[in-house]
């Protein structure tokens, strides 16, 4: 009767640990906001956080935006389960810098004002440009939104030791809650202190869980590598390509290389990340931003890498997909095997940190995203097109502020509905719309002296539309077999027996080359032309001069 009762004791106390740990972590973030708030006075200050954060602040905020739970749970049990084919995948989230670095961040900075928008319509006509990059902002935006959401529940409903769908939707509802709290009452200021809290609780936990692994194996990465591929029931096949994109079937093949190329460019489009460059002094600032986000996100993925074969060599790949089946719970319960394993107190607490560390990254998420959006509503299509520019800055905050209350209601409800679902390819379709409809237009303005508003407005709806159809029309939805596609999806949303018209569950091979192919014969179809205004922009994008 002893073990039952050990086992029930230890629950208890995890729950309490981890619901106070929760507590904790949410009145600190209350605070901040609260704090943030008195200095949010104008437009600036809302949407941009005064432009007085550092280099080193800026890059840990865009650290915390850019690491996700999504990142944290999801790679570390994609390492835990496929091995080397999950460094194929997470190598991708960190090569996509370059581009944001080399492409996007200091002629972004120079040439903008808030949002995406104010680059792509500086040259063009303001209304339908402006309204086609407000509604791709949105549908990114929300596409994450519900990825991050319906994860907070299943994150919660493991620590709390509960499958109720009552605990899922009231987990939705609070992170919904706190999330318009975030955004409405701080703005820019306190998402962005929010975001640097949660980046250093972040790294500092997964550094502890990192070292703590590596002293295992005497701080030796060979007898580590080793030791995951012993236990995780794939032996020397794990450390090799093939598990989860399969080495002899072409369509994994080209499932891999569209996954990896939406990655790669889908970071330099995202509105929530972009708008980060806003809130530092100059181009320089956004450029160092870069630089120390670059080495924070690099460490981070190094450390995922450890985490992910450390679960396979301590926790066995069985005892993780018992748990959970995605890998999604490695992490945790490496925490838990590090502290001491289950019905151990050590194992409670620190399993407990580290699911709390796993719900900041949520918070701080879903708080970059919910700005992103409501500023765009805000500042795109309430003032510039519903408006036609004839608005104060008031009003403009106003509608934010309101905006936000609605995009955090709307993600609250289809959060509740989508929580039985597989919702983890909705970040990467995420990634797919910012590469194929964000990243075409944005690289065009800056960089093609033909381009025009037909090229624009062309390049953003369809990489939207391809995006978002290839995927309806993929094997996410139709998870039916085929002589081509032997392996099926019983997990596909619409039916498990109906065959996919598109084989790929990642869009961007196609969609991605359709959204430049859009803006390009939008562009050359139509006679307008802007070179007197893109001379402007160069001059602006190039050296600064004019620039907020």
């Amino acid at each position: 009767m002893s073990a039952p009762l050990v086992l029930a004791t230890s629950e208890n106390e995890h729950r309490t640990i981890s619901i106070a740990l929760f507590a904790v972590f949410v009145a600190i973030t209350l605070f901040i906001t609260i704090r943030a708030s008195r200095q949010t006075r104008t437009a600036a200050d809302y949407y941009a956080g005064g432009r007085s954060f550092s280099p080193l602040q800026n890059g840990l905020a865009i650290g915390g935006d850019y690491m996700s739970a999504a990142s944290f749970l999801g790679i570390a049990g994609m390492f835990a389960l496929s091995g080397y084919d999950g460094f194929l995948y997470s190598i991708g989230f960190l090569v996509a810098w370059l581009v944001a670095l080399l492409l996007v961040a200091e002629m972004l900075r120079n040439s903008g004002r808030f949002t995406m928008a104010d680059v792509l319509a500086f040259r063009m006509r303001q209304r339908p440009v402006r309204a086609a990059a407000g509604i791709s902002t949105i549908v990114v935006s929300i596409f994450y939104l519900l990825a991050q959401m319906v994860g907070a529940g299943a994150l919660v409903s493991l620590l709390l030791g509960t499958s109720s769908e009552a605990a899922k939707v009231w987990t939705i509802v609070l992170v919904g809650a706190l999330m318009i709290f975030y955004v409405t009452v701080g703005g820019m200021k306190g998402t962005t202190w929010v975001q640097i809290v949660k980046a250093v609780l972040l790294m500092s936990g997964a550094l502890v869980m990192t070292v703590w692994v590596l002293a295992k194996y005497g701080f030796n990465p060979s007898d580590l590598l080793g030791a995951a591929a012993d236990r995780s029931g794939k032996g020397a096949a794990f450390l090799e390509p093939g598990l989860k994109y399969g080495a002899t079937d072409a369509w994994s093949k080209l499932d891999l290389l569209s996954l990896g190329l939406a990655l790669v460019l889908g970071t330099a489009g995202l509105p929530h990340i972009l708008i980060r460059f806003y809130t530092v002094p100059d181009a320089r600032a956004a450029r160092a931003s870069v630089n120390w986000a670059i080495g924070i996100i690099g460490v981070f993925y190094l450390m995922t890498l450890v985490i992910g074969f450390g679960a396979a060599a301590l926790v066995g790949g069985k005892a993780i997909v018992a748990q959970d089946k995605g890998g999604n719970t490695a992490a945790p319960q490496l925490a838990e095997h590090l502290g001491g394993g289950a019905g151990t107190t050590g194992g409670a607490v620190f399993l407990a940190v580290i699911a709390a560390v796993a719900f900041a990254t949520i918070l701080a998420v879903v708080a970059g995203l919910t700005l992103a959006s409501s500023s765009s509503f805000a500042h795109d299509i309430f003032a510039s097109v519903l408006r036609r520019g004839k608005t104060t800055e008031r009003d403009e905050v106003r509608v934010a502020r309101l905006s936000a209350l609605v995009i955090g209601a709307v993600a609250i409800v289809l959060s509740i509905f989508a929580r039985g679902l597989n919702v983890a390819f909705l970040v990467a379709l995420a990634f797919a719309v910012a590469a194929s409809a964000n990243l075409p237009t944005l690289l065009f303005s800056l960089f093609w002296r033909r381009f025009n508003t037909s090229g624009a407005v062309a390049g953003i709806y369809g990489g939207l539309v391809a995006a978002v159809g290839l995927v309806l029309l993929s094997p996410i939805c139709w998870g039916g077999a085929s002589g081509t596609l032997p392996k099926g999806n019983a997990d596909a949303l619409f039916s498990a027996d109906t065959v996919a018209p598109f084989p790929l569950q990642n869009p961007g091979l196609i969609s991605i080359p359709v959204g430049f192919l859009c803006a390009f014969l939008g562009t050359v179809l139509s006679r307008a032309r802007t070179d007197e205004r893109f001379a402007e922009l160069e001059v602006r994008a190039l050296t600064g001069k004019g620039a907020h």
